[in-house]
């Protein structure tokens, strides 16, 4: 299957890829750069808007503003007309180590934000990341509802809402995780591993899941996005010309297509020059629309 390239962003980190219906386009970020792009189908045009500090994960709010997972804290940003995001700051985190930033997150279905903090420097591998919950009008500092990650990945919650998803992407851990999801008190459970992804290609990274409940996960180093279906079983895996598929979205007017971002290490980059870029692939499911955040 052809992945078609639709924006040669050149991102260092592209991610958190999330589909307006009302406006047909792509959001997503670029965490280092600090920045949040669109690009619309209607004419491929694209734009971007800088952020106070680097930016990670995203959420819409139902007037076109966004929550967003940044660095200090969760901040709700609104976009200028010179390019900047207005920054009102929802809640501050208590980071176990300075240097370390939110990562991946998004709502369920109840339009709770959830997401994951981690070190900056990944390599060293520390277990100090954490999961957060959000909703409107609550209360400062975030108290961490799941604790002891090095890199907290690939949120996703199940059509209904009952089963979430969460994976540690560092080499060190490669594992997903599934867990009974309690919709009223927004409080996962049970939790078990789901795919133990040492045993396949690529380490877990941002993931999506589809209208039949299928969970997809971008592997990491491996150019590849994998297809599980609800009882952890590999159904499909399909191929991006990049080393670091990062995460990735249902969109288009039928959200029959798979947006993924990804991300452009340094060093020699001749055997894959689109490394950075927004990719679109048709896998021939559909998916669901993101929950708007329950402001």
């Amino acid at each position: 299957m052809h992945a078609e390239l639709i924006v040669d962003a050149r991102n260092a980190t592209g991610e958190s890829p999330v589909w307006s219906v009302a406006e047909q386009a792509l959001y997503w970020v670029d965490i280092p750069a600090q920045h949040l792009h669109r690009w619309r189908a209607s004419d491929g045009q694209t734009q971007s808007w800088q952020a106070p500090e680097m930016l990670a994960c995203i959420g819409r709010y139902a007037d076109g503003s966004w929550i967003a997972g940044m660095q200090s804290g969760l901040f709700r940003l609104t976009a200028q007309i010179d390019s900047r995001l207005a920054s009102e700051k929802l809640a501050g985190v208590s980071h176990a180590h300075s240097a370390m930033r939110f990562n991946d997150g998004r709502c369920d279905r109840q339009g709770r934000f959830w997401a994951g903090t981690m070190l900056l420097d990944m390599a060293a591998g520390s277990p100090v990341g954490a999961l957060y919950r959000y909703s409107a009008g609550q209360r400062e500092p975030l108290t961490a509802q799941l604790s002891d990650f090095i890199v907290p990945n690939g949120l996703g919650f199940s059509p209904d809402g009952r089963t979430m998803y969460l994976s540690d992407s560092h080499p060190n851990v490669q594992k997903i995780w599934a867990f009974d999801y309690d919709t009223d008190s927004g409080t996962p459970h049970n939790r078990r591993v789901f795919v133990d992804m040492n045993q396949h290609p690529g380490r877990p990274d941002g993931a999506a899941v589809d209208a039949d409940g299928c969970y997809w996960i971008c592997g990491n180093d491996a150019g590849l996005v994998h297809r599980f279906t609800p009882e952890g079983k590999l159904d499909r895996s399909l191929a991006v010309p990049v080393k670091k598929p990062a995460m990735c979205a249902f969109g288009g007017a039928g959200l029959d297509t798979l947006f993924v971002t990804s991300i452009r290490p340094g060093g020699d980059l001749s055997d894959q020059p689109l490394a950075g870029g927004v990719f679109a692939l048709q896998p021939g499911v559909k998916g669901l629309e993101e929950p708007l955040f329950a402001s």
